[in-house]
């Protein structure tokens, strides 16, 4: 498949999602990241009554797509409601579960999606698991931990049944370990792939170990997935989620 079909089916379902789920008495917007979200910030450009929206971003690219595109830059700190949300994920399972956290901004990511009436997904169907997570997305499960803690969480994770953990390194731009925006170190955990009724479960275990400040499971967040197919045509999910709010 072509870069320009895969692109074309990202920019179909972001715009769908955009188009069916803000409405008019809509005025809090959280925008995620990634490439997908890219399409998601310029359909929001579009909307004639942009004016009246405050965006809130998960991460530092989230907050140049929002004012790349001439919207209103808020702060999460400001809200405690957010009408709708969208952003992108490392991959969905069939009950809209989420493997979260390939760019580091996971606890950013969960915030906005906690306080988010609606929490939507926009994907390419490179994302989309035929059952388990971990199917396709083979680098762990991004878990954000406190730094002086990462050896003990390393150590618990293997406890746990990891196959691997490690510690996510910077690469060759940064000596040292990637830290978040929250001065957090991140492991990445590969479980293998995880059946639709365990992934709650090692979420719950995971985030209990001292030391872990949040995980890259959502786990009853999604309520909608748009999925832009191999073929360019779009797939729309839906699942019933609990009331966070």
């Amino acid at each position: 498949m072509s870069e320009e079909l895969i692109e074309k089916s990202k920019k179909l379902a972001a715009f769908a999602a955009v188009n069916e789920n803000v409405s008019k008495s809509d005025r809090i917007i959280g925008v995620g990241s990634g490439s997908t979200v890219v399409y998601v910030a310029e359909r929001l450009g579009q909307l004639e009554n942009k004016e009246k929206f405050i965006c809130i971003p998960t991460s530092f690219q989230s907050k140049q797509l929002i004012l790349d595109n001439g919207l209103r830059l808020g702060n999460v700190e400001e809200f405690d409601e957010i009408d709708v949300a969208f952003d992108g994920a490392d991959e969905i399972d069939t009950n809209l579960n989420l493997i979260k956290g390939g760019g580091a901004a996971l606890y950013q990511e969960k915030l906005v999606a906690s306080l988010s009436r609606k929490f939507v997904v926009v994907a390419d169907f490179r994302k989309q698991s035929p059952e388990r997570l971990g199917h396709f997305w083979r680098k762990g499960v991004p878990i954000e931990v406190v730094p002086n803690s990462y050896v003990k969480v390393l150590k618990d994770l293997f406890k746990l049944g990891a196959n691997s953990a490690t510690l996510r390194d910077a690469g060759k731009a940064k000596a040292g370990p990637v830290v978040t925006d929250n001065g957090n170190f991140v492991i990445d955990a590969d479980f293998g792939e995880i059946p639709l009724n365990k992934v709650k479960e090692l979420d719950e275990k995971l985030i209990r170990l001292v030391g872990v400040v949040e995980t890259g499971f959502f786990v009853d967040y999604a309520e909608k997935a748009y999925i832009g197919n191999e073929d360019g045509s779009i797939t729309s999910l839906s699942v019933s989620v609990p009331a966070r709010l």
